[in-house]
């Protein structure tokens, strides 16, 4: 047990965020477990939201959360059939030009001023 007073309001704090991270991550596990389970979009659409919130809680990476969804995602493309024709690809005569991004010197712009 702490002795200092700021050791023992360190502790209190620390239940209380304790609650409530478990709380959260109870229930984006729970929300996704459903999601897998059921793969109807509203089910799809709450485990999103859930995966959101505890990201902007710091309790999972970010990239993790992506790929979660993306993997559900997938699994509920993969039930669906496939209605819609593919779309074709169409020939560019000229890929597109990238922008050059040089750290290097800039361009100096003539002043209108005389």
């Amino acid at each position: 047990m702490p002795i200092l007073k700021h050791a023992k309001k360190k502790l209190k704090q620390d239940k209380k965020r304790t609650i409530k991270n478990r709380k959260i991550k109870d229930t984006f596990k729970s929300l996704v477990k459903e999601a897998k389970a059921e793969k109807s979009a509203e089910s799809i659409s709450k485990a999103f939201s859930a995966l959101d919130k505890a990201v902007k809680k710091n309790l999972l990476h970010k990239n993790k959360v992506a790929r979660m969804k993306s993997s559900l995602s997938k699994q509920s493309a993969s039930d669906k059939p496939a209605t819609a024709a593919p779309k074709k690809a169409t020939k560019s005569s000229k890929p597109a030009a990238k922008a050059s991004k040089s750290k290097g010197a800039r361009k100096i712009k003539p002043s209108s001023k005389k």
